[in-house]
């Protein structure tokens, strides 16, 4: 068994893998043989899943016809062709196998347990305050100004927070509105697989042409050389994941500076998805818009949910330059207009915390990390009642990811130790 690195939504590296991983509350491992599931064929074509209407007599025709009361009439589900491949997401197949198997969740990357005491106070004053009604399209002030502080401090850069930042339900909004704002129809967008799963089913809403770079393992990097061969003149944009989801990988600033350089030359936008960037161990992250040259071609997404243990709460943002910001806010403003108003206030908290909550944050996932890491380099894989995902739906080609799974240790630890007591049980048993 090869053991890789995952996150809460994403994968990383140990200690064994020659480059930086990021964190994300997940483990990735390699296995023996592929693991086959009911989801492996997540990609295909639609599902011919059936809804049903019963037919039943009323009172009027005199006797009931046992027979009419049991016919069903069976009406195909309807999608439109852009969608027709996609079946539920993985996330949502697996966490509904957890609950009837009864198996413990390590699948799905959202904490169970709570986020921080002071900013759900925030949010909880902000409601008896009476900022309860729409917000404004873009975001809050206060939210918007918290942003541009954090991403100051993060990455050195000033931006203005009335004109390049916008406020979106969570970071799978910002992508969205990113691609449809910014994406037009056979536009070529590159990925590197594997990847979340947003990304191909939204590119393949605004109509564009999808090219994948598959990162091998054990390090995950970057081929370069494959990546140059797929440049062609109507690349549009690449979109980069970092700290990466399934994976874990961070990309080095040897890869994205020879990204950089490609996107220069050939006029191509960037857009970034660092979610996980307060997630990270092994190397500090690097983002995109703070190398040269770079931020007038980038777009910065990014989200309070896997930093603060907030997921359902949905508040996201996209950092641009006013050309690309126009683009993002008229999707943004037909998608969803605008996002819960008090939890702007309690997100503009939460991103005004200090140094040490990032710095106890870190210390915790790496404790959760070890339990689940040792254990499941003690007991390996078979039906043992715990649920992870098969990354073969990350891949254009499911055959790539077959002996990748990802677990989640985004959950407190007598979760996790619970998880890995079941497997050593159930193999013992073996």
């Amino acid at each position: 068994m090869q053991l890789q690195g995952t996150i809460p939504s994403a994968n990383w590296r140990y200690h064994e893998m020659r480059r930086p991983v990021g964190f994300l509350p997940a483990t990735l491992f390699s296995i023996a043989k592929s693991i086959k599931s009911s989801t492996k064929s997540g990609r295909n074509s639609c599902p011919t899943l059936m809804a049903t209407i019963s037919t039943v007599s009323t009172e009027k025709e005199g006797v009931i016809n046992s027979d009419a009361q049991s016919r069903k009439t069976q009406i195909p589900v309807q999608v439109a062709e852009r969608l027709e491949k996609f079946k539920t997401t993985i996330f949502t197949q697996m966490s509904m196998l957890a609950i009837k198997h009864g198996a413990i969740n390590l699948g799905q990357g959202f904490p169970n347990f709570d986020g921080p005491e002071f900013v759900k106070e925030a949010a909880i004053q902000a409601i008896r305050e009476g900022k309860n009604q729409y917000a404004r399209g873009y975001g809050v002030p206060d939210l918007n100004s918290a942003v541009a502080a954090r991403f100051q401090k993060d990455t050195g850069l000033v931006v203005d927070p009335e004109k390049e930042v916008t406020v979106t339900s969570g970071c799978t909004e910002a992508i969205a509105a990113t691609m449809l704002g910014l994406i037009n129809p056979g536009d070529e967008v590159i990925l590197f697989a594997p990847f979340y799963d947003s990304y191909e089913a939204t590119l393949s809403m605004a109509g564009a042409k999808i090219k994948a770079i598959t990162l091998q393992p054990p390090d995950f990097s970057v081929p370069i050389n494959e990546l140059k061969a797929a440049i062609s003149k109507d690349t549009r944009a690449i979109l980069i994941n970092t700290p990466h989801n399934p994976t874990g990988k961070m990309f080095t600033r040897e890869e994205l500076n020879v990204i950089a350089s490609l996107c220069i030359e050939n006029d191509v936008l960037v857009f970034t998805d660092e979610v996980y960037d307060k997630l990270a161990f092994e190397a500090d992250h690097i983002s995109m818009a703070s190398l040269p040259g770079m931020y007038e071609r980038t777009v910065t997404m990014n989200s309070l949910g896997k930093t603060f243990s907030l997921t359902g709460w949905k508040i996201g943002w996209a950092i641009a330059p006013p050309h690309l910001t126009w683009g993002v806010r008229q999707a943004h403003s037909f998608l969803t207009f605008s996002t819960s108003n008090p939890m702007q206030y309690a997100a503009a908290a939460a991103l005004r915390a200090p140094d040490s909550y990032y710095e106890e944050l870190k210390r915790d996932y790496m404790a959760k990390k070890a339990i689940l890491v040792e254990g499941l380099k003690a007991v390996g894989f078979k039906e043992v009642g715990v649920v992870a995902i098969p990354t073969s739906v990350f891949y254009l080609n499911p055959e790539e990811g077959k002996n990748l799974v990802r677990f989640t240790f985004c959950k407190d630890e007598d979760t996790l130790k619970g998880a890995v007591e079941r497997m050593k049980e159930k193999l013992r048993a073996r």
